[in-house]
């Protein structure tokens, strides 16, 4: 009787669908389409909310459960919100640098058998800038500069700075203005002019607060010398140094007077040029070569005395270094979303252990088994939903908190969080799979047999 009173209803049932849709087939294709939307529409309603009441009875095992997919998308949006607000600190100190720059070095060099190291020979002089700036046409400016640590002094204070004796267009290439005031001239350097132009560092100080350095004078090496102009902010170097804790003379006044370098005359520190275009960077770069290695008579078989590097070299350099911390940092917060994956398992696994009874019944009335895995593929589903949407938050509060107490900057792209959402649903989907797969294969009989 039990066995007439469910199969009879259900076989009718399923004679007037079958007539139904029978009669639909000669109706406009729209009627059919909009019949099986709703029909999938609903199911997959009822599916949802099946899953939701499923997993509200075993709240302290879902709610552990989402706790490891929300650390895991968490750390995912943190680690990366921290690496792109550096990689963006860092491209603006390289911009800082001027617009298409090229910084030519004294190189390694051989003294008595010695392998010297980067700067580690005097091989650039102010007649090798000069010829670089009238051979190379693609050069829009070319500067030189040479450095010195020394004690600048203005009434009782004092501070230890960088001192650069530097060539009237390296203002131009660094695209430095000046803050107040101005930057000294062509005329000045070749008057040997004592004149000064200080960092924003030094002048905090050396200077009260509010004060006015521009006309003062100071003190450099004994040697003293009229503030003409106090430069604009800069900030961090790319290699972290500080940019404004410097103070500009002219070349030759550093030279002669400041330095005491008068038997090394011309020798520089650093050449710097600038193009007019990024896209002449590389063949400027190999017209400097080519002209500085006819200089200093180098032969085919010697390498260069020199090295040259650009801000795209830099910025390469920055990035490549970037991007490995970055694939380390997100390989390690991947075992989060790996164990959060692992506990969608287990738990699911458990659901299915509990509910076998169930999954006989409704096979027996007629469930498909493709109504059972999706029934428990959208349990895992909406577990890593839940938990990755949880843990965008817990990322987002992360970043906002990390530069407000650390001070660091952040920067969380869209991407990053669409990926992190992408990959713990992945993870929901991979390991709820096995699960699901299990609970499909059941036999009715022996799942209705089970206490």
């Amino acid at each position: 009787m039990v066995y007439h009173s469910i199969m009879v209803p259900c076989l009718g049932a399923i004679t007037q669908a079958i007539q139904h849709c029978t009669r639909l087939l000669f109706e406009p294709k729209s009627h059919l389409l909009f019949l099986i939307r709703g029909i999938m529409s609903r199911f997959l309603l009822l599916t949802v909310v099946n899953s939701l009441r499923v997993l509200r009875r075993n709240r302290l095992q879902s709610s552990l459960t989402m706790l490891g997919i929300a650390v895991g998308v968490g750390a995912v949006i943190m680690i990366v919100g921290i690496s792109q607000g550096a990689r963006v600190t860092v491209q603006a100190r390289i911009a800082s640098m001027g617009a298409n720059v090229i910084l030519v070095l004294p190189g390694a060099t051989t003294v008595g058998g010695v392998r010297t190291g980067l700067g580690g020979a005097a091989t650039l002089t102010v007649a090798d800038a000069k010829e670089l700036k009238h051979q190379v046409a693609l050069l829009k400016e070319v500067a030189w500069v040479k450095r010195k640590g020394l004690q600048v002094v203005h009434g009782g204070k004092n501070w230890q700075v960088n001192v650069y004796g530097a060539s009237s267009g390296f203002f131009s290439v660094r695209q430095w203005l000046p803050e107040r005031g101005t930057v000294f001239s062509e005329a000045d350097v070749e008057s040997m002019s004592r004149v000064a132009v200080l960092g924003r560092t030094v002048v905090d100080n050396l200077f009260d607060a509010g004060a006015d350095p521009v006309g003062a004078v100071v003190r450099i090496g004994n040697v003293p010398f009229r503030v003409i102009g106090v430069l604009a902010a800069k900030g961090q170097s790319a290699e972290g140094g500080d940019q404004d804790d410097a103070v500009f003379i002219p070349f030759s006044t550093a030279e002669r007077q400041v330095f005491g370098v008068q038997f090394f005359a011309g020798l520089v520190g650093a050449v710097l040029a600038t193009t007019e275009r990024e896209e002449d960077l590389d063949e400027a770069v190999n017209e400097i070569r080519r002209i500085l290695r006819q200089r200093h008579r180098l032969r085919e078989e010697q390498p260069d005395d020199f090295t040259i590097r650009t801000q795209r070299d830099i910025a390469q350099v920055q990035e490549e270094t970037s991007q490995a911390l970055m694939v380390m940092l997100l390989v390690a917060a991947s075992v989060s979303l790996l164990v959060g994956g692992i506990g969608i398992m287990n738990i699911v696994l458990v659901s299915v252990t509990q509910r076998t009874r169930e999954i006989g019944i409704r096979v027996a009335v007629g469930a498909k088994r493709s109504h059972i895995l999706v029934q428990f593929l959208s349990e895992a589903s909406i577990l890593s939903v839940i938990g990755s949407l949880f843990g965008v938050m817990v990322g987002l509060l992360g970043t906002r908190l990390i530069t407000q107490t650390v001070g660091w900057p952040t920067v969380v792209p869209f991407t990053a969080v669409a990926t992190a959402v992408s990959l713990s649903m992945i993870m929901g989907l991979f390991f709820g799979l096995y699960p699901a797969q299990k609970a499909a294969r059941l036999n009715p009989i022996e799942a209705l047999r089970y206490e």
